[in-house]
């Protein structure tokens, strides 16, 4: 059977780009790491579900939909000695290390001001680092899909909505409205409307309606990606603006200090997706086993389903690890 991934042409995939955010501090589930790790690691640097550590996991999976050599991963100096040895096979051009956490608009308009600087025709694909997905082999023909929707919707930013099997309320979710046409089938809608943390109520009756989890992976041209950041947040796009002749350059890392000490921190969700539903499409995404693992319930819940991983000192983590959640909850 051939996948949509497959069928994407070799020059569609040479503008093909992804971007891997992994500098979040990850403070909510630092009890946790802490007890697997031994140290106060954030956990896309902490092996929390498996073997790997969230990171690792990550770029295994992007790497079977987007090509490693246009593969960027977004992190914080600060996170140094967490990180080197996982990243020491990448060339330093591959990582966009930010002077400090200032949230995931300032790291994504980072990351998409050097795609354009490298190829202003790009499509650019973002995943999180703190995801789990049960099936690759689905995600890689959905991303695979994706950037055929996008290719074909240039307009547009195409977010990744997950078929929920839950009314969960700490997930954010995506109201689609009307179907876009498109030559493959009816995968792809406008964004009506967000809903961000619901009720119990309010989430059930949004998972019999149709309504998606946001699982935050989303696909777009570079173009219209900055024209959004445009729109919604010009003072922190034109900032960055101000300094994309240094990228690329030896100027960059002390320009971009000098930046990051000034730009307030903000979210990429809340300051630029919540206020552009009309520049949005939903892909709707099944069978991909997806979990955020942003809280420690979903942690735990994701645990039980591959197994428990043992703890830094060579023990089962399992059972300390639902104390500790229990304690934290």
């Amino acid at each position: 059977m051939q996948t949509v991934s497959s069928r994407t042409g070799t020059s569609q995939r040479d503008h093909q780009w992804g971007v891997i955010l992994a500098g979040g501090d990850g403070k909510r589930l630092l009890p946790l790491t802490r007890r697997i790790a031994g140290d106060d690691r954030p956990k896309q640097f902490c092996a929390v579900v498996g073997d790997a550590t969230l990171l690792q996991q990550t770029r295994s999976r992007v790497s079977k939909a987007v090509d490693p050599g246009q593969t960027l991963l977004v992190m914080n100096r600060i996170h140094e000695r967490f990180y080197r040895d996982e990243v020491a096979d990448l060339p330093l051009s591959h990582l966009l290390l930010q002077p400090q956490n200032r949230g995931t608009a300032a790291a994504i308009l980072y990351s998409l001001m050097r795609v354009q600087e490298l190829d202003s025709k790009g499509l650019v694909a973002f995943f999180p680092s703190d995801h789990h997905f049960m099936n690759d082999e689905a995600f890689v023909d959905q991303i695979g899909l994706a950037f055929l929707l996008a290719e074909s919707n240039p307009e547009k930013v195409i977010l990744l909505g997950i078929e929920p099997d839950t009314p969960e309320v700490s997930y954010g979710w995506i109201e689609p409205g009307p179907h876009l046409e498109s030559p493959y089938g009816n995968s792809i809608a406008l964004v009506k409307r967000f809903w961000e943390k619901p009720s119990k109520t309010i989430a059930s009756d949004l998972m019999r309606s149709g309504c998606l989890w946001n699982s935050f992976v989303m696909v777009g041209r570079v173009g219209s990606f900055l024209e959004l950041t445009r729109q919604t947040i010009p003072r922190l796009h034109n900032s960055f603006e101000s300094i994309r002749q240094s990228f690329l350059t030896t100027k960059e890392a002390g320009v971009l200090s000098a930046l990051y000490a000034m730009i307030p921190s903000s979210s990429f969700s809340d300051d630029v997706l919540s206020i552009s539903p009309n520049d949005l499409a939903v892909m709707r995404g099944s069978g991909l086993g997806w979990s955020d693992l942003g809280e420690p319930c979903r942690v735990l819940a994701t645990r039980a389903r591959i197994g428990p991983k043992t703890d830094h000192d060579g023990n089962s983590a399992g059972d300390g690890a639902a104390a500790v959640i229990a304690s934290t909850a």
